[in-house]
């Protein structure tokens, strides 16, 4: 007779800059779990280090998210439980998680958030955007007449919204926001959290 075990997955909110940030709860359940799941490896590994927690990594990307949830989900199947973190934030929101979530829940596993921070949730905290309707984009196509169309689209609705863009292509953005919507109030957030927080 096999006798099946429902094991947990834990999909852990890490600090987006600031290791301050980290709960007590995720330190718990990091501390609690056969294995950790993780973005990143190297980087999982300083955040571990700093809080003295030593347990074994499983290499998690978009890339292999699929491959590595079966491995997983053999692990959970055998009465493991894991902990799933991304390099930053909250798993799942522009960042890997939600494959290893869905074909985890499929075998018949429990998922449980532990929430943590989230630099979508931190910038609208101090954008001053009120209002019942928020809308969060992630990153648009990098291809400029695509991300046009976009924002466009984004910019008819009258509802604030959020995105996340890279450094290099910032400007690239607000120009293009600026030719469709002068008018339009923006706020702008980087390094959240972080030594050299800039919010404009």
């Amino acid at each position: 007779e096999y006798n099946f075990i429902v094991s947990v997955l834990y999909v852990v909110g890490t600090p987006i800059g600031n290791l301050g940030d980290i709960t007590f709860r995720a330190i718990e359940t990091l501390k609690s779990v056969d294995a950790i799941a993780c973005e990143d490896t190297r980087h999982t590994l300083q955040l571990l280090t700093h809080f003295e927690i030593r347990k074994p990594l499983i290499s998690c990307r978009s890339q292999n998210e699929s491959v590595v949830a079966q491995k997983v989900i053999k692990m959970m199947d055998e009465g493991q439980n894991i902990a799933y973190a991304s390099d930053a934030g909250t798993p799942g929101i522009s960042d890997p998680g939600a494959v290893l979530v869905t074909l985890v829940r499929k075998a018949g596993h429990t998922v449980v958030p532990i929430p943590g921070p989230s630099a979508f949730a931190s910038l609208v905290s101090v954008a001053g955007v009120g209002g019942k309707t928020l809308i969060f984009e992630g990153f648009l196509s990098p291809k400029p007449g695509r991300r046009r169309n976009r924002l466009r689209e984004l910019l008819s609705t009258g509802d604030a919204f959020v995105l996340y863009e890279s450094p290099f292509r910032i400007v690239k953005l607000l120009t293009d926001i600026a030719d469709i919507e002068s008018e339009r109030n923006i706020v702008v957030g980087r390094e959240l959290t972080k030594l050299h927080e800039e919010i404009i």
